[in-house]
């Protein structure tokens, strides 16, 4: 090998196989991984298709956060000739040498490392910071693809609660956990890990429906009045939705509050964030006035009020935006606020739908 990249490593094992783990820096990475825009289809691939548009969301991460923003490693095979040359007594450590006319093939973090190259283009000083590379010996388009495979396959992504539990960027995360913490029955039935509840969960709510929730509360960009409204505002539904009072004296199970009202359900949180907007953006009219009505609302799912608004034909919950809207509509009507002309034409299409069947 007459002219070669070299690269310390720290040299490990895995299923027989040696990897190479290096700290390489970023300006490195537009000379390391040649793009290639030629369409080559899948099954003649290494690597699946890039994703465009999400280039510039990771970019903006980026640039957003040049003091804070962290990856994780990339993984490459190397295609052609390299040789590892250990430091004397040290079998471990060494050098990595990787021929120049090498190809040097992603495996995971293609994304990535085409976001820091666009990211350096308006940042070049970023250029001298690094990032670590695992390298493989290339063994054909097979080894490649499994390779893929498994470094994906295995990957579990995040919830979003949990992601929105952690977060310290996102000022809804933040503001988020805050409202919950200050109100006790919310945040002691609120599972802070899952977006998804079992039927035997201990918890009736998620972290993330409460964001969804405040997120349509607020609308904006949270100020420093959004705070306080929001402890308001779910003090109140709390201390006036029937069944969660039940539960809190113990007249009811939680059992029999999941499975007979519908008052704890995702999409009913979320139609209670629509009407909290109204009031939010409605600074002359007091919720405290309206809110306490929400105890005259039956929330027994087999209500005829939640036919075709909360519930199926078949007996289920409807969980998309049709149904957050209109269970939204129906808490307002219930508790005196007249319907904008937009929802009262959803009102009407429905009656004519629950009409013809």
């Amino acid at each position: 090998m007459d002219f070669v990249y070299k690269f310390p490593v720290v040299k490990g094992m895995q299923a027989g196989n040696e990897y190479y783990i290096a700290m390489v820096p970023l300006k490195m990475l537009s000379k390391l991984f040649v793009n290639n825009d030629e369409y080559v289809s899948p099954e003649y691939r290494a690597q699946r298709k890039l994703n465009e548009s999400r280039i510039p969301v990771i970019c903006k991460y980026i640039l957003d956060n040049k003091n804070s923003y962290v990856f994780s490693a990339l993984a490459a095979s190397i295609d052609g000739n390299y040789v590892f040359i250990p430091e004397k007594n040290n079998s471990a450590c060494g050098i990595l040498e990787i021929d120049m006319d090498s190809k040097i093939l992603i495996n995971d973090g293609q994304h990535r490392k085409t976001a820091i190259i666009e990211a350096l283009k308006e940042s070049p000083e970023l250029g001298e910071e690094t990032i670590s590379i695992v390298f493989y010996g290339d063994y054909g388009l097979q080894r490649s693809q499994q390779i893929f495979t498994d470094l994906n396959k295995n990957a579990v992504k995040t919830s979003n609660s949990i992601s929105e539990l952690y977060d310290s960027r996102d000022e809804f995360a933040v503001l988020n956990r805050s409202v919950i913490k200050e109100i006790e029955f919310i945040d002691m039935y609120t599972d802070k890990e899952k977006d998804i509840l079992g039927k035997y969960s201990s918890n009736l709510f998620t972290l993330n429906v409460f964001y969804i929730a405040n997120k349509a509360i607020i609308g904006k960009k949270p100020d420093s009045k959004s705070y306080d409204f929001l402890i308001n505002y779910w003090r109140l539904v709390t201390d006036n939705m029937v069944q969660w009072k039940d539960l809190q004296d113990r007249n009811i199970t939680k059992k029999d509050l999941r499975e007979s009202y519908i008052s704890t359900r995702s999409v009913v949180i979320q139609a209670l964030g629509k009407v909290g907007n109204y009031f939010y953006t409605h600074k002359d009219v007091s919720m405290e006035d309206y809110i306490p009505k929400i105890k005259n609302i039956n929330w027994n799912r087999n209500s005829k009020e939640w036919y075709m608004r909360a519930i199926n034909t078949n007996g289920r919950i409807i969980t998309n935006q049709k149904a957050v809207s209109l269970i939204s509509n129906y808490i307002k009507v219930s508790i005196g606020i007249e319907l904008s002309s937009d929802e009262k034409y959803e009102e009407d299409i429905l009656r004519k739908q629950t009409v013809k069947e």
